[in-house]
This record gives C-alpha cells, structure tokens and sequence, in this order.
C-alpha cells in the first residue's frame, strides 16, 4: 500500500511545475513528451514535425528500409488512432519479426523501454505492427501500418540506448 501512495506522490509531483520523470509501478517513466522529440534526442536523427512526416523528410538525408536497426527510428502511418502518426527507436532487434523499442507518449506522458513490436506484415516486410500495451500486460490487438525504419548516422548497441534514455529525456523536455 505504501508504494502505491509513493507512486501517486509521484505522479502528482510531476505536474507541479517540475519536469523530471519519475519512474511508475510499471516500470515505465512520467514524462510530458511527444514521440517525435524523445525519438529524435535518442536517436540523433535529426528531423522534426509531425512523426509520419519523417518517413519523407528522410529522403536523401537518412537510409530508409524495411530491415530494423538497434538505434533506427521506427515510423508508423497516420490513422485514426494516430493522426500524427508515431516514432519509436529501436533497442534491441530480437528475431525477424520482433523487436524491442524505446519510445514516448505510446501511453499517455509515459517514456517507455524495450517494449515488444512484432511484423504481422503477410510479406514479413515491417509494413503492419503490432505493438506492445502496457495496461493490458500483453500485445495490442490493434494493428498498425508501419513505412519502415530510419537509420541514423551512428551505429548503437541496446546498453547505448539505454544509458541515453535520462538525457533524451532532459532534452526532450526542452524542445
């Protein structure tokens, strides 16, 4: 009972002014950001807008493929769901069609890591995701339409992007 009221403390903390995260009983952190920003502090590639927009800012500036990269940027479509579209970068390629990402405001002002994302593509070509929701403990059933990855200029390893989480963060919070 106690860690659920320091939880909360926590939480309410976090809304008075200061923009530190706090980490939640999930595991994941508070944090009042966008995907795009956190995304774009973690991974170093350096586009902005909405997240879908990335995919063609990319062009002639980052490699773009259908092949997951630790330290890529995973771009989802717009949808009814996402009318922005979303950004995750990707902490660690665990199979052929699964992957772990790093990533911001899946849930509501929550920084998230190495959240399962599987390719339910026919074509085992990332075009159709599915994505792990921390309040049900499980894989979502929603699916969605994914462009593919974006390679950033700078290789990086799963403890890389785990030790830049607190910074893209702190930066994030800025932009």
């Amino acid at each position: 009972m106690g860690r659920i009221w320091l939880v909360l403390l926590l939480l309410t903390c976090a809304g008075c002014g200061s923009h530190h995260s706090a980490e939640t009983a999930d595991g994941s952190q508070a944090a009042p950001l966008d995907c795009a920003p956190f995304a774009r502090a973690l991974s170093g590639i350096q586009l902005s807008g909405a997240a879908a927009d990335w995919w063609a800012q990319a062009t002639g500036r980052y490699e773009r493929t259908a092949r997951p990269v630790v330290g890529g940027v995973l771009v989802l479509r717009r949808s009814g769901r996402l009318p922005d579209g979303h950004v995750a970068v990707v902490s660690q390629v665990m199979g052929r069609r699964t992957i772990l990402v790093t990533q911001a405001n899946w849930v509501h002002h929550r920084v998230a890591q190495d959240q399962p994302v599987i390719d339910v593509s026919a074509a085992n070509d990332w075009t159709v995701v599915r994505v792990w929701w921390p309040p049900a403990g499980d894989m979502g059933v929603t699916e969605y339409a994914a462009f593919g990855f974006i390679r950033g200029d700078r290789a990086a390893t799963h403890e890389q992007i785990a030790a830049a989480v607190p910074r893209a963060i702190r930066l994030a919070e800025q932009q």
